[in-house]
């Protein structure tokens, strides 16, 4: 983010005590310390497990900690001793906001539950990151990234017809922890106005629904409306001769751009094709064409002519590319 230099950080002043581990906790105080916030990080006595969970290491740190850890000091405590619980009470009455993301009673067993750090400090805001909320039945169970993947309804979808897969990457944590991030923004500027810190309640799974569904829902929307074609199916992965890519044209001109790059100019006055519905409505049908078209091409040179006509086309790249 650029901010000219005669301008504080957007969270310089703000202290984050943080009591989370591993993704969800970890990405929401990250942001926060590079909006400019002084985030203390509280560990145990052996430490985030992301710590040795996956390397590869460097002065005892594996890169997976190191993604999620940058602009924060630490400090180790033992929670469950009165020394430890002390520590805590003193800094959570010089913090402005307290995220954790143990399961819903881990703290108030602790006895370093919001009721008692709010108590200590009314103008604290009080994060709780856990897999499911502090009610209902699942309130108690574990949550990891591919169990709220798994109960969100997601992976059929991204199955496309076969057998469900997860997203290979822990979006729901992340989802979490953006969903975090921005209820403690509103809950600062709600400060500033009424002078009164807040208990904020994140459940992955709720995080996680809100962030990937929307766009699924429209049948439960009107689930007496024809259902069409769903919104992911239109952009889809194409193999080439060396590699592939991946997009769809929408609109009309870039529809007619890509004709002319494929000197396909039959396609532009197919009915099928002509308007964006019916190019929906046959997206099976042109897929196929674009399909035979593509894999005839190099990468490299299907691109370039791609983006000349118009066509939101990229390469399949893998992260190192």
């Amino acid at each position: 983010m650029a901010t000219p230099n005669s301008h504080a950080a957007p969270c310089h002043g703000v202290r984050v005590l943080d009591f989370t581990s591993v993704v969800s906790g970890p990405f929401c105080t990250q942001v926060l310390g590079d909006y400019g916030a002084d985030v203390v990080k509280v560990e145990s006595l052996i430490g985030d497990m992301s710590r040795s969970t996956s390397g590869p290491f460097h002065a005892g740190l594996s890169g997976f900690f190191s993604q999620f850890n940058r602009n924060k000091r630490s400090i180790a405590l033992d929670l469950k001793t009165a020394a430890g619980r002390d520590v805590v009470l003193r800094l959570a009455r010089e913090s402005d906001v307290v995220v954790e993301n143990f399961r819903p009673d881990v703290m108030a067993r602790l006895g370093l539950g919001d009721e008692v750090l709010r108590a200590a400090n009314p103008r604290l805001i009080y994060v709780s990151i856990s897999g499911f909320g502090p009610d209902g039945p699942y309130a108690p169970l574990p949550a990891y990234d591919h169990v709220v993947q798994g109960l969100a309804g997601m992976m059929p979808a991204q199955g496309a017809g076969g057998a469900p897969q997860m997203f290979r990457t822990v979006v729901a944590d992340k989802a979490a922890g953006m969903t975090a991030l921005s209820a403690i923004l509103a809950a600062l500027f709600a400060r500033e106005r009424d002078g009164h810190g807040q208990r904020i309640d994140v459940p992955m799974l709720d995080a996680y629904a809100a962030f990937v569904l929307p766009e699924l829902m429209g049948p439960v929307s009107f689930p007496d409306s024809d259902s069409g074609i769903p919104p992911f199916d239109l952009f889809r992965v194409y193999p080439t001769a060396d590699g592939h890519v991946v997009g769809m044209v929408v609109q009309d001109e870039q529809f007619a751009g890509l004709c002319e790059f494929l000197e396909r100019d039959d396609l532009k006055s197919d009915a099928r094709f002509v308007r964006m519905a019916q190019r929906f409505q046959n997206i099976d049908t042109l897929s196929e064409i674009l399909l035979e078209e593509f894999r005839k091409r190099p990468t490299e040179a299907l691109i370039a002519g791609l983006r000349r006509s118009g066509a939101p086309f990229a390469p399949v790249n893998d992260f190192q590319a």
